[in-house]
């Protein structure tokens, strides 16, 4: 996803070379990844000659509002205030963790979305 919302939208090879580097990705694993997240909602894609052309669904924010919802609800059984207890008693072995995620916290009581679909 941040290779697609660097570039704005872009075929497989477009997004593997922005993704490369210095190391070797191949081809078919950028493929896979981006034909998953198009069947998931998260991108959108349209046939352009041989190729296809994928466009993120979804802004940074959105989709990081959804994952923290998916790990409330996964691991904290959809309470808030459990994820939010954790974090506290997490902070008092790495303040500096406490910090980092605070600010997110505000963010995730605002999401509306229900993220992409998972068919």
């Amino acid at each position: 996803m941040k290779a697609l919302w660097g570039i704005g939208e872009g075929t497989v090879s477009d997004v593997r070379q922005v993704l490369m580097g210095d190391r070797k990705l191949a081809y078919t694993t950028v493929m896979t990844v981006l034909d998953r997240l198009e069947k998931r909602g998260g991108v959108s894609r349209r046939k352009q000659g041989r190729s296809f052309v994928y466009v993120p669904k979804m802004g940074r924010e959105e989709l990081q509002q959804f994952a923290v919802k998916e790990v409330v609800n996964r691991f904290f059984e959809g309470s808030q205030e459990a994820l939010a207890r954790y974090l506290s008693d997490a902070a008092i072995s790495s303040p500096s963790a406490s910090d980092a995620v605070a600010p997110g916290l505000g963010a995730f009581t605002t999401c509306s979305s229900p993220g992409p679909s998972t068919k």
